[in-house]
């Protein structure tokens, strides 16, 4: 188990919990975080946009913060998304996350609608900023969300120009060429370089490099086996390994998002509400079954934990 850099391995992005009435419950997040921690994960995400941090107040954000960051208590290293257009507010986020534990940082590039587009130099600055005010490492998210293309050479030249800024989630079209791409232009200033989109192209993404998976917090138990199988080059079990998995993995990738692992937590008894807050909306109850199903015949740990 890491808990120094650098850091590879499993990632998941541990989703917030809310109450049926959608107030936060800190005693199913401390749930969420023991049911990963026995998954056997290598680290843990939070606050990231699979947590729903797009519909968090900015106290809540404070909250869960300092709250995940005591509960975990070191047992394995906690990465805090601290994305913001603000470089003072992710800069004051990053620094509140470094002062209370956290071991790494990650960040969208700025972002505010499809009419703002900034020069690439003010991007560098922006993550040099954050970079400067937390003095932790800073993985860059390279996601379609933003609406942002971060193009390999620009990724390339990140890493080569600021230290502590190398490490990559790549969840793009075609993330394995990226990946493969990245490594290529970028060498031994790439530490970094992870996966993410629930894992739905794991086996190409390990293949071009990827030594790092940031999928959900659904079935981390039965994605290690897949990494673990690649990693000692035996490939059919790999391939068998992923076979088992990618149709639930689909299923949560295309019709569930991030409500996928609230669901199957729930029903395992690690949380008492599957509740997203407004305008989210919880799933249809044939999306739901249909999620079950297919998470019943792979029987990961968040389905059985707390029951």
């Amino acid at each position: 188990m890491q808990t120094t850099g650098p850091y590879s391995g499993l990632f998941p992005v541990a989703p917030t919990p809310f109450t049926d009435n959608g107030e936060l419950d800190f005693e199913g997040q401390g749930r969420v975080l023991d049911c990963m921690i026995d998954q056997g994960v290598d680290g843990i995400c939070i606050l990231a946009n699979y947590s729903e941090q797009f519909l968090l107040l900015d106290e809540e954000r404070r909250q869960l913060t300092e709250f995940c960051l005591a509960h975990v208590q070191g047992r394995v290293p906690v990465m805090v998304t601290c994305s913001h257009f603000s470089t003072q507010v992710a800069g004051q986020r990053a620094r509140h996350a470094a002062d209370h534990g956290a071991a790494l940082i990650m960040m969208m590039p700025p972002y505010h609608g499809a009419g703002i587009k900034l020069e690439p130099r003010l991007i560098i600055e922006h993550f040099a900023r954050v970079a400067e005010a937390c003095q932790l490492s800073i993985m860059i998210q390279d996601a379609p969300l933003s609406g942002v293309t971060l193009s390999t050479a620009f990724l390339a030249e990140v890493a080569r120009t600021l230290p502590l800024v190398r490490y990559f989630k790549i969840e793009v079209p075609g993330t394995a060429a990226k990946l493969r791409h990245l490594i290529e232009l970028g060498g031994d200033n790439i530490v970094g370089p992870f996966n993410g989109e629930e894992a739905i192209t794991l086996m190409a993404d390990l293949d071009a490099g990827a030594r790092g998976v940031m999928a959900s917090a659904m079935i981390p138990d039965l994605i290690r086996p897949v990494m673990a199988a690649h990693a000692e080059g035996r490939r059919q079990d790999a391939i068998q390994a992923y076979e088992r998995i990618l149709p639930l993995i689909n299923y949560e990738n295309r019709q569930c998002g991030l409500r996928a692992a609230k669901t199957v937590m729930k029903e395992g008894g690690v949380i008492k509400s599957d509740c997203v807050r407004h305008p989210l909306e919880t799933l249809h109850p044939q999306t739901r079954a249909g999620l079950l199903e297919l998470a019943s015949a792979a029987n990961p740990i968040a389905l059985q934990w707390g029951r």
